[in-house]
């Protein structure tokens, strides 16, 4: 994927995607399994573990110069703890498109959506969906 990072140049670069698990879910199963389908899938994975908070995330992310933020929401946390991410990314100036998985209600994923949230993926996702919802999730930033 071509992709400029801040160098000045357009090269060839392996897309960066940070994973985390936002808030006091403390259910990381899914997580790791979805940081090896896109390891698998040639991105570098930053797994920043348990208990994030919105503001570490995007201190990370920030840090890590990741193209891409993926958050596993399963708490029911998503409607306060996704936003804030965006909303906290918008104030820093950093423009990283955030992609939201995990169990999301149908009547919130287009309020997600309008939030900023570049994407939703579901329980159940194919290696192949999530992989190309980061990839289009980056493409669509770049």
């Amino acid at each position: 994927m071509c992709q400029e990072h801040g160098r000045g140049t357009l090269s060839l670069v392996t897309l960066r995607v940070l994973v985390a698990k936002v808030g006091l879910d403390g259910h990381d199963r899914g997580v790791k399994i979805v940081a090896r389908i896109l390891r698998d899938a040639g991105m570098e994975v930053v797994y920043t573990g348990l208990r994030q908070t919105p503001e570490m995330v995007v201190a990370t992310s920030i840090d890590e110069d990741v193209d891409v933020i993926g958050l596993s929401m399963l708490s029911g946390a998503h409607m306060a703890l996704a936003p804030r991410v965006v909303d906290l990314l918008r104030e820093q100036g950093a423009d990283i498109p955030v992609v939201v998985g995990g169990i999301i209600p149908e009547q919130d994923i287009q309020k997600l959506l309008d939030a900023g949230v570049a994407d939703i993926m579901h329980p159940g996702a194919s290696s192949d969906e999530v992989a190309a919802a980061v990839t289009a999730a980056a493409s669509a930033n770049a």
